[in-house]
């Protein structure tokens, strides 16, 4: 009784915003539920004139829907499917996710962009879009006008690359015959799963190859989300190294993303019980419930966020993504060369 007097009305805001963009986001998938939904956060924030009754369930519902979203995400994981994808793409993902990270490291220290924004753009951009913006924000401690930013970064080249690589892939000349080679090059390069989902589809329309393309696309995606995995425990002490330097007392319960030990157990469970004869479309319900509590959770986010402030900046963030991205395609291609996919 006392949590719903605290959070009830921010919650039910934030629930008030997310349904429709969920349905929107149906609608037009390319953009996604959470992109209209941070961007509806952030007209409501305008008109929101007193906030004190809604500020701490829309505080509970964006820390909390985002770390319920990656434990759902583990529901899509067979992590059978995933290991034996990742012996033919392991390589190119390990590739593309480095030469990100390094990106967004050296062009934060060039562009002096804060070190929150330039990590959730380049792990957003190298690993899975708004899942991995999702894991990694409470990991650093980023702010919502922070998270806000860097799914605005991503979104932008989500919709460059689900309308571009398809032609790309035509004057690259990728195999129309087969939807491998361009199956794993938009499952590598492609920053979101809506994207990825998008482009390949286009691929297999194009050149009446059925789902091939889309099916290797999806499951190298889903290799890729694995390095949320590493990426998190590596923040995780990188904090707690910042926090030891600065003299605060370290806590393994305030540093240790518990939420991903969930994660990780929920696609062993998947796994599991695939393995066992359950159907893997008994999972689908979780699948889509996380994708539901990234919707919410972006409108928390974007009534927290300051619109002007987030204009303001965000010339710098996107001129970020576009190196970080520009990064990974060109390592993704040369390594599908030198492994003789493409």
């Amino acid at each position: 009784m006392k949590f719903m007097k605290e959070n009830g009305k921010g919650l039910l805001l934030c629930l008030a915003i997310a349904v429709p963009c969920w349905f929107l986001g149906n609608v037009i998938p390319v953009v996604g539920g959470a992109v209209f939904a941070m961007l509806a956060g952030m007209v409501t924030a305008c008109f929101l004139k007193h906030r004190e009754p809604f500020q701490s369930g829309i505080a509970f519902t964006a820390k909390y829907s985002l770390q319920g979203a990656v434990i759902f995400l583990g529901f899509g994981m067979n992590l059978t499917v995933v290991i034996q994808t990742g012996k033919q793409s392991l390589p190119i993902i390990i590739s593309t996710i480095s030469i990100s990270l390094l990106m967004a490291f050296m062009m934060s220290k060039v562009l002096r962009i804060p070190s929150n924004a330039s990590i959730l753009i380049g792990v957003g951009s190298s690993i899975c879009g708004g899942s991995a913006i999702a894991a990694t924000a409470p990991v650093i401690h980023a702010d919502d006008d922070e998270v806000a930013q860097s799914i605005s970064v991503i979104f932008f080249y989500n919709m460059i690359a689900a309308l571009l690589f398809p032609m790309l892939g035509g004057l690259l000349g990728f195999s129309t015959e087969s939807g491998e080679a361009f199956g794993i090059f938009a499952g590598t390069a492609v920053n979101d799963t809506s994207s990825v989902t998008a482009a390949a589809s286009t691929w297999d329309s194009l050149y009446h190859l059925g789902s091939q393309t889309l099916d290797k696309a999806v499951t190298v995606k889903l290799t890729r989300t694995l390095a949320i995995i590493p990426i998190t425990l590596v923040l995780s002490l990188w904090q707690a190294r910042k926090a030891k330097h600065s003299g605060k007392t370290i806590s393994l319960k305030h540093i240790f993303p518990f939420f991903i030990l969930y994660f990780v157990l929920a696609s062993v469970m998947t796994t599991v019980c695939v393995h066992l004869g359950v159907p893997s479309d008994f999972f689908t319900p979780f699948k889509t419930l996380s994708k539901f509590l990234i919707v919410v959770a972006m409108s928390a986010v974007g009534l927290n966020t300051n619109i002007v402030k987030l204009i303001k900046t965000g010339g710098k963030p996107i001129l970020l993504g576009f190196c970080c991205w520009c990064g990974i395609i060109g390592v993704s291609l040369s390594m599908q060369h030198f492994l003789g996919i493409w």
